[in-house]
């Protein structure tokens, strides 16, 4: 597979969308429910993005000859990649997140879903 090298994505556009958006989105938007669900803090939730990126970056290196932090000639290339990666995994894991932590105050605080504040 040619490179096309742009500024989000490495091999593709479909690579990217389909590697990242779709499977590590995937992913992310289960690691962002899971941590809610655990009430757990965004600092863990970060940490768990951090694996899942690198896990996603292996992805892109083993399937598609995208690169990877070795050898260290093309760690500057990886880095970028690797933090458009982080991001979109981010911002996906605290999609992810919020819907569970709504579900979960709606349920918790029944009064707070009434246009009233009261409750009926």
């Amino acid at each position: 597979m040619e490179r096309e090298m742009a500024l989000l994505w490495e091999v593709s556009a479909v690579e990217f969308v389909v590697v990242t958006l779709v499977i590590g989105g995937l992913l992310a938007f289960a690691v962002g429910r899971a941590t809610a669900r655990g009430w757990d803090g965004w600092g863990l939730m970060v940490f768990y993005i951090l694996l899942l990126t690198a896990a996603i970056r292996f992805l892109h290196f083993s399937l598609f000859n995208g690169t990877f932090f070795l050898p260290f000639s093309t760690v500057g290339t990886a880095l970028h990649y690797g933090l458009v990666d982080f991001v979109a995994l981010l911002a996906l894991a605290a999609v992810g997140r919020q819907t569970t932590r709504s579900a979960q105050m709606r349920g918790q605080y029944r009064f707070l879903s009434t246009s009233s504040g009261h409750s009926a």
